[in-house]
């Protein structure tokens, strides 16, 4: 009586390897946008100040408004 053990460590290691890759990337991709919707509420916030506060600070209008804000409906 024999027993026969088969060890695929190419196919395991593959999938290990993608996993980690793919969980990476999704990590990544939720802190950027994350971080871009964090700008935005910032951006919407500094908008709301005048002009002269916004230039002491060192910050521009225009270049803000370009960047975008979110306000919320709450």
């Amino acid at each position: 009586m024999a027993i026969a053990t088969f060890t695929s460590t190419s196919h395991a290691g593959a999938s290990r390897g993608s996993s980690k890759g793919f969980m990476h990337r999704a990590f990544s991709s939720l802190v950027t946008a994350r971080e871009r919707q964090a700008r935005r509420y910032v951006n919407g916030y500094l908008l709301s100040l005048d002009d002269a506060t916004l230039a002491a600070y060192g910050y521009d209008r225009a270049e803000l408004e370009r960047q975008g804000s979110a306000t919320s409906a709450f």
